[in-house]
């Protein structure tokens, strides 16, 4: 009998907790029916890449509602506050920032499907590939073995952050198998991701430049160590010592490297800029390749000024959204170059002439200045709030580049990397921390010799050769409020603030700008409204409406 399974439409209807935008059943020539699929090794490749390409939606800012949003907008660093006309989008970026979000929410909701959907472009290809023989899809077995294992490292990841955000999850391991699966206690749910990291971890193939942006041992390394990193505000129990073996494994090189063995890279940038698949520290990215596939960063939308392009020499603009929350910009030294590579601030002036950009709103046809502040100068108001910014308020975001399309003012040439720049959701860096913060809380939050060695070792690079001694930290200057306070030095727009803030128990206990603490159940998302309609098996979160 045919299969019913259509490839690409399999995604909404997996796990039956999406509304289907195509009916499994109905004729549409954009779908292919799995029987006349995994012919061949290019078919296998494309199934097996497809829940690669959609994770740029949720996993980066991407200009959806998703997983980074949450993780960002809802903690103490990044806002999209209203600028005159703009950004106000229903009040949905306030909600974030102060903590009011309702069980209704739009964007969480666009954050669950977008997650469970990408889930289901992993269960389908994992079940396709194996009741298949090897042989008849032009692959041998071991490639067979290797597929599959990757695919379930990747839909473990998935599981990871869906279970960061909201805790207790449903999951569905067969496509459409439960139809409405029950909520998984979030202790039970991490004894799940891990089981199933460790069951494929040495069956899928290591990091290598051939398999950047793919998920490996390397990533599976990664994922481990984030796992024990949290397990005790996910399950109860800390894991120090796993989190340090896991983070161990990677910077001894067990799970392979993107070019050659695996190190820290030795400056601030090549993490980030237009050939950062070169990066040696690079572990897993969403990678873009707008030059010969047309398939380009996404996150200009999240930050770029309206006339960003001017700035910087590219093509494309953004919506003005989302900047640093008034005075992060200071708690950075200023001999820091994170501060003056990384961001943003003040007057800003044409890649191409170096004369002053001018703004398109508030200050139109005036220089345009990014300011540490959130009010309406123009008019010499001193409220500060969500609600009364301008379109160059907010310090902004400068961390990764795109490359110039135009040559510069000085001469910069053109850069034929242009747009290819890929976004990192680890990096080794990041595993250096969590190493640290790890020996540190072993230790009862005093720092060892060891962890400020990690940590000194990440941030010298932001410091001139002459600084360094000075930046450094010692066993007495690294206490765990000082770890969170360089992680949000580190690692800003990464993704991470709102899962730190929760480590340190300061997510909804700490006040921030205008933005007050809030009640504890916050720390979980709602579970969508419109997902339990759909889904009458699923339990909300504590705290909310029931």
């Amino acid at each position: 009998m045919k299969s019913k399974y259509l490839l690409y439409s399999v995604l909404v209807g997996a796990l039956s907790l999406t509304n289907a935008c195509t009916k499994l059943d109905e004729n549409a020539y954009s779908l292919i029916v799995a029987d006349e699929f995994f012919k061949n090794k290019s078919e296998v490749s494309s199934a097996v890449l497809r829940p690669y390409t959609h994770a740029n939606a949720w996993v980066t800012p991407s200009g959806q509602d998703n997983w980074w949003r949450a993780s960002e907008l809802s903690a103490d660093q990044l806002a999209w506050p209203t600028k005159g006309p703009h950004g106000e989008d229903g009040g949905k970026w306030k909600r974030l920032h102060y903590h009011t979000w309702t069980v209704d929410e739009a964007g969480l909701n666009g954050a669950w499907v977008l997650m469970f959907t990408g889930l289901g472009y992993c269960n389908f290809p994992i079940e396709q590939i194996g009741m298949r023989e090897a042989s008849a899809m032009g692959i041998t077995e071991v490639e067979k073995a290797s597929y599959i294992a990757e695919l379930k490292l990747f839909r473990a990841f998935h599981l990871l952050r869906a279970m960061d955000l909201w805790g207790n999850i449903p999951y569905a391991f067969k496509v459409g198998e439960p139809e409405r699966p029950n909520t998984t206690p979030r202790k039970e749910m991490f004894d799940i991701i891990e089981k199933e990291i460790k069951e494929n971890i040495q069956a899928a193939p290591k990091l290598t430049q051939s398999m950047k942006g793919r998920m490996t041992q390397a990533g599976g390394y990664a994922m481990l160590v984030e796992l024990y990193l949290n397990a005790e505000v996910w399950t109860g129990t800390p894991r120090w010592d796993d989190c340090i073996a896991a983070a161990d494994a990677l910077i001894n090189g067990q799970g392979g490297g993107q070019n050659g063995s695996m190190a820290l890279d030795p400056n601030i940038t090549d993490q980030f800029k237009p050939d950062n698949h070169l990066s040696k520290e690079a572990i897993f990215s969403i990678v873009y390749d707008f030059t010969t596939a047309n398939f380009q960063p996404s996150w200009p939308s999240e930050f770029y000024h309206f006339k960003q392009r001017e700035i910087y020499g590219g093509g494309r603009n953004g919506n003005d959204g989302i900047v640093l929350i008034p005075g992060v910009y200071t708690k950075f030294a200023n001999n820091d170059l994170r501060k003056t590579q990384w961001l943003l601030e003040g007057p800003q002036l044409n890649f191409a002439t170096n004369q002053p950009v001018t703004g398109s709103e508030e200050y139109r046809d005036q220089p345009l200045s990014f300011v540490d502040n959130i009010r309406k100068n123009k008019s010499g108001s001193t409220v500060s709030n969500m609600s009364e910014g301008e379109e160059n308020s907010g310090v902004r975001f400068n961390k990764y580049k795109l490359g110039n399309q135009v040559v510069g003012f000085d001469g910069t040439p053109i850069n034929n990397n242009y747009n290819n720049t890929d976004w990192n959701v680890y990096r080794l860096t990041w595993v250096y921390f969590a190493k640290a913060e790890a020996l540190m809380r072993k230790a009862g939050g005093t720092a060892t010799a060891d962890a400020v060695a990690l940590i000194n070792q990440s941030r010298e690079r932001a410091f001139a050769q002459a600084d360094r001694a000075a930046a450094a930290f010692t066993t007495s200057s690294l206490t765990l409020d000082a770890l969170l306070d360089e992680r949000g030095k580190e690692f800003i727009f990464e993704g991470w603030r709102r899962q730190d803030l929760i480590r340190w128990n300061k997510f909804t206990t700490t006040t921030w700008w205008d933005h007050q603490p809030s009640q504890t159940y916050r720390s979980l998302f709602a579970i969508p409204q419109i997902q339990r309609g759909l889904n009458a098996n699923l339990t909300q979160n504590p705290g909310y409406p029931q």
